[in-house]
């Protein structure tokens, strides 16, 4: 009996193990335009969009009328965001989709190609004799 118990006990844990794995957020990020014109339609935004299945995270911008959405893509997709802002009553357009930037990931240094620290020789900066 000890022996089963232990044994069940072990299965389970690599299996919750396995089960996070493969439940890896596929974040993703779309710009849309929408019309925005008060702090009032942002709150509005905010209340209700950051509730929809699989939203991650809402960034609003006034004066160029863009609203920034971060979603994990296995629950959710552009039209079911787009419905979403149109239930609402604040119909909106793709302006521009990428993939949302991991955030374990160091950007390189856009000063180089190669994405090094620039050396001396690379910056043009002489050592003093």
């Amino acid at each position: 009996m000890r022996k089963f118990l232990i044994t069940t006990l072990l299965l389970s844990v690599l299996s919750f193990q396995f089960s996070l794995g493969w439940a890896k957020a596929d974040k993703q990020k779309v710009v849309l335009s929408c019309n925005i014109h008060c702090q009032g339609c942002i709150d509005k935004i905010m209340k209700n969009i950051a509730f929809e299945k699989g939203v991650k995270d809402i960034v609003c911008d006034l004066p160029t009328k863009t609203v920034t959405v971060t979603y994990d893509a296995n629950k959710t997709d552009v039209a079911a965001l787009l419905s979403a802002f149109e239930k609402i009553g604040k119909p909106a357009t793709v302006k521009e989709t990428a993939p949302a930037p991991d955030a374990n990931k160091r950007p390189a240094n856009p000063e180089t190609k190669s994405g090094k620290e620039p050396t001396d020789a690379d910056t043009g900066a002489s050592t003093p004799y």
